[in-house]
């Protein structure tokens, strides 16, 4: 355990994101997302776990992740087949999670569930939640931090 961490973020996932540059893509994955199959061709090149929900993972991950400020959306929900404008439950709880992390209303992108693969397979990483709830799967683009801290 160490201070100011939150304790979800295990060794492995910590190394990536610390490991990740600006622009670089981390996918939160449901229980039912391919995982493991995508995750061989992201630059990790394996598949990460941590074992909570795909808001509190959210959550976790944004605590020591900075979202990048140069795109129009650094955030994206899967949409849900044939409903593109749908926001599940799911994904309004992560949504909220961005919200208080950058202080600000932050939209997430809606992104198309074959494409939302594709973009996964390019990423640098994934992270398997324990979510179950269907269309728990988002992607995040990392940011940087100024001088300033």
């Amino acid at each position: 355990m160490l201070k100011g961490l939150d304790p979800l973020l295990n060794a492995d996932v910590l190394y990536a994101l610390r490991a990740m540059g600006h622009g670089d893509d981390v996918i939160l994955a449901d229980v039912n997302f391919p995982s493991d199959s995508v995750a061989r061709s992201t630059v990790l090149g394996r598949v990460l776990r941590i074992d909570a929900s795909a808001p509190r993972v959210a959550k976790a991950i944004l605590s020591v992740f900075p979202l990048d400020s140069f795109v129009p959306a650094p955030a994206g929900r899967m949409e849900v087949v044939g409903k593109p404008g749908e926001v599940l439950p799911v994904q309004a709880e992560v949504q909220r999670e961005i919200d208080a992390a950058e202080g600000r209303s932050l939209p997430m992108a809606g992104i198309e569930r074959f494409a939302f693969y594709d973009l996964a397979k390019k990423a640098y990483c994934v992270v398997q939640t324990s979510e179950r709830r269907f269309y728990g799967c988002f992607v995040l683009k990392k940011g940087v931090i100024g001088p300033e801290g």
